[in-house]
């Protein structure tokens, strides 16, 4: 079958031929037609220090998706069935974890992800464990479907703080950012502000929701709270970009007894005024991938609401053209950009 695989230690992402994986026991196999590329992706495409720690060469990679099942495992007991459209939670994790005991299968210490740790999506088929699966609603696409992984990270963030009639800062306008911006106000935020450098990324922004789109490098965030009436702070604060002058921000403009939960991850050692968490008593939350799977209910929740999560598609391609679609991605000018593989 084609794929696409990181076949050398070194930047770039190649079209390669590798068997069909087979369907063990557990699982079922999935006929891929859609994949979404992620900032993970770009890691990976552009061989940083954390991929070249991690990924395996070679490997086929790639984590968001969704298609249709064509195989299903002899030991599954799941209601599923040949031909259902479904997606996936890419975090596979051991059942047999204290964490997973108690239910709390997205804190599994020995948590593998596909794409990552395991073969992935950029291909024909995946094989996923039958406990992964998450079937489409008629609502939603399979385009859609490969993109509700990031949509997870955004309503993860979410799911940490009460953000309702709250003013809500979100520092870092990549897809996940833009769509927990969109999110907040989708379901009653009183304001929400989101801050880049990017100019296509606010403009994309601001396309999506109602939000006030801040680039920090022009525009100083006192003179956005006095416009909007936030005399005290920011009650919640969402870091989603790893940059690294975005904690600090976020704790300068926060209220006191205000929330700040940090998805972004830093490619560097941030420094941090513990002083101002302390005195201005600030909660710090740290959020990792999705709960399985109480966000993707809730997700697909809001998308049959009418949450217009197809607006983030800026770019789509066949899946033989993936290189303009990294290349798209990599240049900071899109949101997501979704591969067909029909």
């Amino acid at each position: 079958m084609s794929a696409l695989a990181k076949l050398k230690a070194e930047p770039g992402m190649w079209q390669t031929n590798v068997p069909v994986p087979v369907c063990g026991p557990d699982e079922v196999l999935i006929r891929i037609t859609h994949t979404a590329i992620c900032g993970t992706d770009i890691h990976i495409y552009n061989w940083d220090d954390w991929a070249a720690k991690t990924i395996p060469v070679p490997m086929v990679t790639g984590h968001e998706f969704a298609g249709e099942i064509v195989e299903i495992g002899s030991r599954v007991t799941r209601n599923l069935w040949l031909g259902q459209r479904v997606s996936g939670e890419g975090h596979v994790i051991s059942l047999d974890s204290e964490a997973a005991r108690m239910g709390r299968f997205h804190l599994d210490p020995d948590t593998k992800g596909i794409g990552v740790n395991r073969p992935g999506a950029f291909a024909q088929y995946l094989a996923l464990p039958a406990f992964n699966v998450v079937p489409l609603p008629d609502r939603v696409s399979n385009e859609v479907g490969a993109v509700l992984d990031p949509f997870g990270n955004a309503i993860h963030t979410l799911q940490q703080t009460d953000v309702v009639g709250a003013d809500v800062l979100v520092t870092g306008a990549g897809p996940i950012g833009i769509m927990a911006a969109a999110t907040a106000r989708f379901i009653g935020a009183r304001s929400v502000t989101i801050t880049d450098i990017n100019p296509y990324r606010l403009e994309l922004a601001g396309r999506m929701s109602d939000v006030r789109t801040v680039d920090v490098s022009k525009v100083d965030l006192h003179d956005v709270r006095r416009e909007l009436g936030i005399a005290n702070g920011y009650d919640v604060a969402l870091e989603m970009s790893g940059a690294k002058p975005a904690i600090p921000q976020a704790l300068e403009h926060l209220r006191m007894g205000g929330a700040l939960t940090l998805l972004g991850i830093p490619s560097s050692e941030s420094t941090v005024n513990w002083s101002d968490v302390i005195m201005k008593a600030i909660t710090i939350r740290g959020v990792y991938g999705r709960e399985m799977f109480e966000t993707w209910r809730k997700m697909l929740g809001l998308i049959e609401a009418g949450f217009p999560i197809e607006r983030i598609i800026t770019h789509r391609l066949p899946a033989s053209q993936f290189q303009a679609g990294f290349d798209a991605m990599r240049s900071g000018q899109s949101g997501k950009v979704v591969l067909a593989w029909d």
